[in-house]
């Protein structure tokens, strides 16, 4: 860096040595795979997603990597993307959410305390999700969201 370059450094070291880009496109498949699956959740990303699926599962893993193997590629805004499903988007649907991430996490990823990052890194994901959508200042977000069942 020279007297002149005043950018911050950007730290694009993995969150875990062990994480994989072919772990993270799993993740991804399987995780919507179970979502699709779910009896409450299905419904609702299939209202949004029909006809989407491909590109929805590609910029999902563009997000994943970037958040995991701090790549930079994703560009998107996540919150206000979803900001248009607080109608009908519930605070149990979090927990389901979760529940199935946990357990694709786990599954996929050999190394514990990589599957331990990972989800910690959903949690707060979600925790971010659901105060913009269904918090208000004075609300504490519910527990399972920092993995309290």
């Amino acid at each position: 860096m020279t007297s002149l370059d005043i950018r911050p450094a950007v730290s694009r070291v993995p969150m875990h040595k062990s994480i994989t880009r072919d772990e993270i496109n799993t993740l991804v498949d399987s995780f919507y795979d179970a979502v699709r699956a779910d009896e409450r959740l299905g419904p609702i990303f299939e209202a949004r997603m029909a006809g989407h699926w491909d590109a929805h599962l590609e910029r999902m893993k563009s997000f994943w990597g970037s958040v995991l193997l701090k790549t930079g590629e994703y560009k998107g805004r996540p919150v206000p993307a979803h900001l248009p499903m607080r109608q009908e988007v519930e605070s149990d649907d979090f927990r389901r959410w979760l529940t199935l991430f946990r357990q694709t996490a786990r599954s996929v990823f050999a190394d514990p305390e990589a599957a331990a990052i990972v989800i910690r890194q959903a949690e707060r994901i979600a925790t971010s999700l659901w105060l913009a959508m269904l918090g208000t200042p004075f609300d504490r977000p519910p527990g399972f969201l920092f993995g309290e069942e």
